[in-house]
């Protein structure tokens, strides 16, 4: 029976080749992701365990825990910390560490480097010693900075930025432009400025100053004196150290925690990643169980007679899987090769992207082949078991009086009531999902999309002949050609169900993602235009906050009318821990719109306004009255003025800023600033409103129609790509549709051959084909996309719980293109089969058995 597999694997191979390249998709795209996900991780962890040469015990502030009405509070690192580490036994140096972010632009004003990648920090030395070196990082031009205008920087940003020794750079801390003299370029092993960031470093006086720290350090790194261990100084540093103020942790730690931190990272992109392989492997399925299918009813004569000479049932089915397993582990084998080529490939597409990604090597573990191997012959055997099964079913006899055993009546009631029942379940799952909140209605959600899916497909046979027979006026425009292609496409149903459903299942997802993104775009859209009364919003690109001189500047500026900065502050409030949000109460009137459910929008004083679900969780009401406790520790009673409907913009207590400003820890500035102006907004506003904060390249200045086009660019990159993923499963299905229609011409020679012979020429022979395969992909197309409009419609309802301008928004002009792709995977997927069937020789057709 082995010898017969083999015989039959190398006899069929063109008809296996789709399901060969099928399963090598599916598995690429899964070592793809490991490798992928492995050599990211690798290359963080290496680059995080070098940030860690130069110490053995980091030395930071422990934070007192909240406690009743007492917002806990972070205890200082000082020089005196400073001098009890270096003086503790066995510690052989230790210096403070200070950071925060510093955006440096280049000379084109351009910032280098985005977001949390641009850091800066203070370089080590005394004041009276500024050029002492910094072991950290050594010094390739120029000296150590000294005094607040001077900078040193990193090779590559220098290099980037077009920046030499003695040059100005521009930069920025929290608002303000700064353009220190650039004294020294240094050298560094920091994997955030190998992976494409910027470090610029200060002298630490100035660095304390900038990053709102005067006379604190962040950290202070402490080295162990020869022949002192890790662990030995922790100890030692725990009891010099004054108790309950300070935490020790060692290298190796701090290098094992990042390590889990790095892998917890990943691990959301690599499931992410994983469920996609896994959408594409479960529509190979589909081609895989057709293939083998049609092969075992194409060699059912060959079966009954293994059967009739002694053949087992169990060897009948065996020889089929065995036929599987060398198939899937061909797969599997070239899958894993060209998944290599996809995980190099990814991390050089991220990179280009701006993406933060150390350098390293390539990563191909031991686990990355052996999941390869297992998931290509698993998954190839169990897509096969089912056909094996069924071909050693058949009675030996009947077998060789039949090619082709028609489903029986029984099978065909038990099938459609199984695919009715779990439909039902899957849409009573997912209507009874609508009406739950939050988190809980996901997994009821999921559970009812996959039942339904499932139920669809187990339904689709039966859904074929009435929506197929939808397109006879069509087809009846292309003669005889188009009458026979209705026919074929539902001589088999199941064949064609199965055909269908790997296509149905892509543009399901693709099309209630679409569905989905544009509703909460428009949702985002409607609620910046409601809530929003502000021309402009200020704030910092990195999310971080703006100096308190940026409010100032543009309450100071020519045209501006109204002003708010929003300045966020826990505090402590029944026991609890809520945000105080400062706002500048006599102008919030002219800069927000907040439909009010009672009371007044009145800020000011005592007077304070709370978002519904905020007072509803307190049982407050207007008039009601409430202690806070601030971050300083002191106390007041507030009164509440009115209570407003919250949004993902705006929400929590809102509090005069004189009154919150007093209580506020030392560098606290505002999270945005909101400003209204006499001219509204317009291009030299704007350009009049960046030139008053100095060009600064980490501030941004948006208008409504800025946020809403930034919204806009986060969905777009989102669906594109996952649209990118999605395109694996859509090629796999068009491989499906390939192999269904090459098969089927094969099975169909003789008729083929009678068809030439009483007339229809090449070109009918063609089309006949090509509407066929049209109409089985259009008949996938309308599935997926009504699945996928009833899935998008289901996830809105829990969205809309949670975004109160959540609307369902339709994407005709995308689901028309989606359904044309269906039409173009049709059209494409049958022009080898069609020029296949059309160059067949008529009298050598007619002869085939």
């Amino acid at each position: 029976m082995f010898r017969t597999a083999l015989r039959n694997v190398l006899a069929h191979k063109a008809r296996l080749l789709m399901t060969v390249l099928a399963v090598m998709l599916g598995v690429a795209f899964v070592s793809g992701t490991l490798v992928f996900t492995n050599t990211i991780s690798g290359a963080m962890e290496k680059s995080s365990a070098k940030g860690y040469s130069h110490v053995d015990v980091a030395v930071t502030a422990e934070r007192s825990a909240d406690k009743g009405n007492t917002v806990g509070k972070e205890a200082r690192l000082t020089d005196a910390t400073i001098k009890a580490a270096r003086d503790t036994q066995g510690a052989g140096s230790a210096y403070g560490v200070v950071s925060g972010y510093a955006a440096v632009a280049d000379q084109d004003g351009k910032l280098v480097g985005n977001g949390f990648s641009t850091k800066g920090g203070n370089y080590w030395g005394s004041a009276d010693k500024a050029d002492k070196p910094d072991s950290r990082y050594p010094l390739k031009k120029g000296t150590a900075p000294h005094g607040a205008n001077q900078v040193v920087l990193d090779a590559k940003t220098a290099e980037r930025a077009g920046y030499k020794v003695g040059d100005q750079v521009r930069m920025s801390v929290d608002g303000p432009v700064l353009t220190p003299t650039l004294t020294g370029i240094f050298t560094t092993d920091d994997g955030n400025v190998s992976a494409g960031g910027s470090l610029a470093l200060f002298d630490t006086p100035t660095a304390q100053q900038l990053f709102h720290k005067p006379g604190a350090y962040d950290e202070i790194d402490v080295t162990a004196a020869a022949g002192t261990s890790q662990d030995q100084l922790k100890s030692a540093l725990d009891k010099s150290l004054p108790s309950g103020q300070t935490e020790t942790t060692t290298a190796q730690q701090l290098a094992d925690e990042q390590a889990e931190q790095i892998s917890s990272s990943m691990s959301s992109m690599k499931t992410m990643l994983l469920v996609f392989a896994g959408i594409a492997l479960f529509v190979g399925i589909f081609i895989i169980a057709n293939t083998f299918t049609m092969l075992v009813a194409q060699r059912t004569k060959e079966l009954a007679l293994m059967r009739a000479v002694g053949a087992s049932r169990r060897q009948v089915t065996r020889s089929v899987l065995l036929e599987a397993f060398v198939v899937g582990a061909v797969a599997a084998v070239a899958g894993l090769a060209v998944g290599i080529g996809i995980g190099a490939g990814m991390r050089a597409l991220m990179g280009t992207t701006g993406a933060i990604i150390p350098d390293g090597p390539l990563v191909v573990s031991p686990d990355t082949v052996v999941a390869a191997l297992v998931v290509g012959v698993l998954i190839t055997m169990l897509a096969a078991w089912l056909p094996g099964r069924r071909a050693a079913k058949i009675p030996p006899v009947a077998a060789m009086n039949a090619v082709h055993a028609a489903p029986t009546a029984k099978s065909l009631v038990l099938r459609n009531t199984l695919g009715a029942l779990v439909s039902a379940a899957g849409v009573a799952a997912v209507l009874y999902a609508t009406t739950l909140s939050g988190d809980s209605g996901q997994a009821p959600m999921g559970l009812g999309a996959a039942l339904l899916v499932i139920g669809v497909f187990i339904l689709t046979p039966l859904l074929s002949r009435p929506l197929i027979a939808l397109a006879a006026p069509v087809l009846r425009a292309f003669g005889i050609s188009g009458k026979l292609a209705r026919l074929n496409s539902v001589r088999n149903p199941r064949r064609t169900a199965a055909t269908a459903s790997a296509l149905m299942i892509g543009l399901t997802l693709i099309t209630g993602l679409t569905v989905i993104a544009g509703s909460v775009q428009g949702a985002i859209n409607k609620m910046a235009a409601d809530s929003l009364k502000a021309d402009y919003v200020v704030a910092m690109s990195n999310g971080n906050q703006l100096s308190p001189d940026v409010v100032k500047t543009l309450d100071k500026t020519p045209g501006v009318t109204a002003v708010s900065g929003l300045t966020n502050s826990p505090a402590r409030v029944d026991g609890g821990t809520e945000f105080l949000t400062g706002v500048n109460g006599k102008t919030i009137n002219q800069l927000a719109e907040l439909p009010l459910d009672s009371g007044k929008f009145t800020v000011g004083g005592d007077k304070v306004v709370v978002d519904d679900k905020t007072a509803k969780e307190h049982d407050w009401t207007t008039g009601s009255t409430f202690t806070t406790h601030y971050e300083d520790g002191k106390r007041q009673k507030l009164t509440v003025a009115g209570v407003y409907e919250a949004n993902e913009m705006m929400r929590g207590i809102m509090i005069d800023s004189p009154t919150l400003a007093p209580h506020l820890s030392a560098g606290s500035g505002d999270m945005q600033v909101m400003l209204k102006t006499s001219d509204g907004p317009s291009d030299a506003t704007k350009d009049k409103l960046t030139k008053a904060l100095g060009e600064n390249p980490a501030i941004q200045v948006q208008d409504k129609q800025d946020i809403t086009n930034q919204v806009a660019q986060v969905f777009t990159l989102m669906l594109n790509m996952l649209y990118g993923l999605l395109a694996m499963a859509v090629i796999v299905a068009v491989l499906g549709v390939i192999n269904t229609l090459a098969m089927s011409v094969f099975e169909r020679q003789q008729e083929i051959g009678m068809l030439r012979a009483i007339g229809i020429d090449r070109k009918g022979i063609k089309r006949m084909v090509r509407l066929e395969s049209l109409v089985i992909s259009l008949f996938g197309g309308v599935l997926g996309i009504g699945l996928g409009v009833f899935f998008g419609w289901a996830a809105g309802q829990l969205i809309g719980n949670s975004m109160s301008t959540y609307e369902l928004i339709l994407p005709w002009g995308r689901m028309g293109i989606f359904l044309a792709l269906a039409a173009v995977v049709g059209i494409l997927a049958a022009l080898w089969p069609a020029r296949r069937a059309a160059r067949l020789n008529m009298l050598d057709a007619i002869k085939a058995e």
